[in-house]
């Protein structure tokens, strides 16, 4: 891993949550993701799975979790579960986990090899009543491939069918969605590095660059921080692309008189940052440019005074949209009469924007965490409100990632420069 060791006690408290969610006398198990070939003998880079991430900080692949907080011998409460170093496949492969290095990691202090786990898992099973298994329950999932998580789970209830069998999901996505203060500390580093690559884009970007000239240079500077690289495929979308929601071919030219709308963040420690911000490419806003601009930066603060715990996100969205039609309306990019007519399942600001306001964020960029029930204390939201306009060729956003407090919440970018004349001022040095 390139960043420094993060402290273990985040995975210690992580697994004390959840386990104090579980029910009594029931064992909980996680697996690692697949290896997933890409052509011929290839495959993709490992990414591990976030939630035995989250549990354990392990990002080795093969890795498992048991959790029996009743077990009657105590040594077995908590289980890492690693594949057992083998000296050819490090010579192909490289180094894997010893058992203490695992604990330094992971805070567990019993480490098994995954070759002796059918042994001691049976007697485990058949003492609990339940079982908790995993599954990706991310309301954005599309894929339906169907991956380890899936396949265990279909293994056990053939092999244990008559255990009682209950969902990881339900109790994750209400744990991962409240950051502890340790977590906020990664996610934060990651928002440094962040906010230190987008200061040192201001003094490249100039007319003429190519778009993925700029994303070379983020990873570079990612790189060179101790990052991972991107959190998620940077959107690097000068002129009417920036219209273009999840723009990643950035394979264009920046030209003079253009805005360009970059959506990038840093990893660090499995942990995402995710910014937006839009300059313009010669380093002046032009007046209308200027004036999008401004609107769109209205949203934003807007956005982060109401974000607050007791609103969902359904009022939060709708509150935004009733702003976003007063700033539209006086920005002439809709009428008074849109207004009156509009559907109220496409209302009129929809036409200029067409996304959602916020996500969660944390060790996923789209994090698990509920989107129905009123927002709590402890969790991280995106802020990022746009404009996009197909008659002007122009787009705009403006991103931040936002710590929700008992009170309110505390913007973790609040020192990246976000006006025109802060971002002016620094692309001019």
């Amino acid at each position: 891993m390139k960043y420094l060791p993060l402290n273990a006690e985040i995975f210690i408290d992580n697994r004390k949550r959840f386990v104090g969610k579980m029910e009594k006398n029931a064992i909980a198990i996680f697996n690692s993701n697949d290896e997933l070939p890409v052509n011929g003998d290839a495959i993709y880079k490992f990414k591990q799975n976030s939630d035995l991430l989250w549990l354990t900080g392990i990002e080795q692949e093969d890795t498992m979790l048991v959790l029996y907080p009743d077990n009657p011998d105590p040594k077995y409460r908590e289980v890492l579960v690693l594949v057992r170093p083998n000296e050819l496949k490090e010579k192909w492969d490289g180094h894997r986990l010893r058992a203490n290095e695992a604990t330094a990691i992971s805070g567990i202090t019993t480490i098994i090899w995954l070759d002796t786990l059918d042994g001691v898992l049976q007697p485990w099973i058949h003492w609990a009543d339940t079982i908790y298994l995993n599954s990706n329950e991310n309301d954005r999932k599309a894929n339906l491939v169907p991956v380890r998580d899936y396949r265990y789970a279909e293994m056990m209830k053939q092999r244990y069918p008559l255990h009682n069998y209950k969902r990881s999901a339900k109790i994750l996505k209400e744990v991962r969605g409240i950051k502890s203060a340790l977590e906020v500390e990664v996610l934060q580093k990651a928002i440094d590095i962040t906010d230190t690559t987008f200061r040192h884009l201001l003094q490249f970007i100039k007319p003429g660059v190519m778009e993925y000239e700029i994303e070379a240079e983020i990873y570079h500077q990612f790189m060179k921080q101790r990052s991972a690289g991107p959190a998620y495929g940077s959107i690097i979308a000068s002129g009417d692309r920036a219209r273009t929601l999840h723009y990643v071919e950035n394979s264009r030219e920046c030209k003079d008189g253009e805005l360009i709308l970059m959506d990038f963040g840093a990893e660090y420690g499995n942990y995402c940052a995710d910014l937006t911000r839009t300059i313009p490419v010669n380093g002046k806003f032009g007046r209308r440019q200027k004036t999008v601009y401004n609107a769109c930066l209205h949203l934003h603060h807007y956005a982060a005074s109401i974000l607050k715990p007791g609103i969902s996100i359904i009022d939060y969205t709708e509150k935004v949209g009733e702003e976003a039609t007063q700033q539209f309306l006086k920005i002439g990019l809709i009428r008074k009469s849109d207004v009156k007519n509009e559907d109220p399942e496409n209302r009129a600001y929809r036409k200029y924007l067409y996304h959602g306001i916020s996500h969660h964020l944390g060790i996923d960029v789209h994090d698990l965490g509920t989107r129905t029930e009123p927002i709590k204390a402890g969790m991280v939201f995106t802020i990022e409100p746009g404009i996009y306009i197909e008659e002007e060729q122009m787009g705009v956003r403006i991103e931040n990632n936002f710590w929700i407090t008992r009170n309110g919440n505390k913007d973790l970018m609040k020192n990246i420069p976000i006006t025109v004349e802060e971002i002016e001022a620094l692309m001019k040095k």
